[in-house]
């Protein structure tokens, strides 16, 4: 499952990394805005906003051009806790489906 995480700390940009390969995502994480993001983000599976970290305009940008079988999870936080819940369930959906 391939993931992207926008938003979050900088400083746990590669704990999140770690997070999501223990749950065997491959993942890619933009903590800041960066040029060409929609091209970047590519078509993940799944796609994780940290919401209270992240810009309205990446937002918009990745959000307006992804697949319509892209999972999207918004989370006020950006805690190890959340993402740890947030892969839990989504893994496990994609399990069962």
């Amino acid at each position: 499952m391939s993931v992207v995480i926008l938003g979050g700390n900088e400083c746990m940009e590669r704990k999140y990394s770690d997070m999501c390969r223990e749950y065997g995502c491959s993942a890619k994480v933009f903590c800041k805005p960066c040029a060409n993001i929609r091209d970047r983000v590519g078509a993940p599976d799944l796609v994780i906003l940290f919401t209270n970290t992240v810009s309205h305009k990446v937002v918009r940008t990745v959000v307006d051009n992804l697949n319509k079988d892209t999972m999207l999870v918004r989370s006020h936080s950006s805690s190890m806790a959340s993402l740890q819940k947030i892969l839990k369930e989504s893994t496990e959906e994609a399990i069962s489906a």
